[in-house]
């Protein structure tokens, strides 16, 4: 009995890790943040927005579509995985490529029906959206380049579903997106660098296997130079808060960044580099509190 327990516990620790059961809380936080302190209306008060139905249901869609996105991208990379993250591999292969497939079309299926009960719109939305992952998934992510951007553009879908909910679509948001696109290509462009063995063995189309280490990061340090020039932008025209910390650390992390990438030359280098970015948008999330902090005091009282 107690063998079977272990067993279970294993499986349950491999499908959390599928399905990147620490980002998907990071995406559920950051949405609802987003919806509390930017997006939504000054006079509704904080338990408006946390017992709004929709909402809800709007979030727990995004989660349920991007697990299952996670899913469907292991089961297409699990050759490349093995070569790449042989660790990681060993605790997502403890469920089934059978099993990831089910639990694939079951919680796609949840997503869109749940999506019913917003409206039509958000149904075509998250079929559209799943659509999106799978095609990434099975064809554009070999793709040179352009594997890179669409990645990067559907890890900032699930925030434009929210910015529609609201009907909150100012200029300044889309600057945010942008500012957050930029950041997660990079990181994307760097973890093809981190991958490079596992790719060129798969016969990926990635741009470090097509045109080397070195063009490469000068891809990377052009990239890093427009994050800079937004990231001034940010500071010099919009009203940020105490928000207006996060990008001058932002801005530094930048400068440090492009100079780390040239230094970096193995494996484990560039994996750090990924990590340090993950943390910069993690960190960049729980900074949404600091916009208005008014707002936080008039919305907590």
């Amino acid at each position: 009995m107690g063998e079977d327990n272990k067993s279970v516990l294993f499986k349950l620790a491999g499908l959390f890790f599928s399905v990147r059961g620490y980002n998907l809380l990071v995406i559920v936080l950051a949405q609802y943040l987003a919806a509390i302190f930017i997006l939504s209306p000054n006079e509704l008060s904080l338990s408006d927005v946390l017992l709004d139905i929709n909402l809800f249901i709007l979030v727990l869609c995004n989660a349920l579509v991007i697990a299952a996105g996670y899913l469907i991208n292991s089961f297409y990379d699990s050759e490349k995985d093995l070569i790449n993250k042989p660790y990681k591999t060993f605790l997502d292969n403890a469920v089934s490529q059978q099993t990831k497939l089910s639990i694939y079309f079951i919680i796609n299926f949840i997503s869109v029906i749940l999506a019913s009960y917003i409206s039509f719109r958000a149904v075509l939305f998250f079929s559209g959206f799943i659509f999106g992952i799978w095609f990434y998934s099975h064809k554009i992510k070999r793709i040179t380049f352009l594997g890179n951007v669409v990645a990067a553009l559907l890890a900032i879908t699930p925030f434009f579903a929210v910015f529609i909910y609201y009907k909150h679509l100012e200029f300044v948001i889309f600057f945010h997106a942008t500012f957050l696109f930029l950041l997660i290509l990079i990181r994307e462009i760097i973890k093809d660098l981190e991958s490079l063995k596992g790719d060129f063995a798969q016969d990926y189309k990635t741009i470090p296997v097509i045109y080397g280490e070195q063009r490469t990061k000068i891809l990377l340090s052009c990239l890093i130079a427009i994050a800079i020039v937004l990231n001034g932008l940010f500071l010099y025209y919009f009203n940020l808060g105490y928000m207006v910390f996060y990008f001058y650390l932002s801005f530094l992390a930048y400068i440090g960044l492009g100079f780390l990438v040239w230094i970096s030359s193995k494996k484990i280098h560039f994996r750090i580099l990924h990590n340090l970015l993950k943390l910069l948008i993690v960190v960049g999330v729980f900074s949404i509190l600091l916009i208005d902090v008014d707002l936080i005091l008039k919305r907590l009282l």
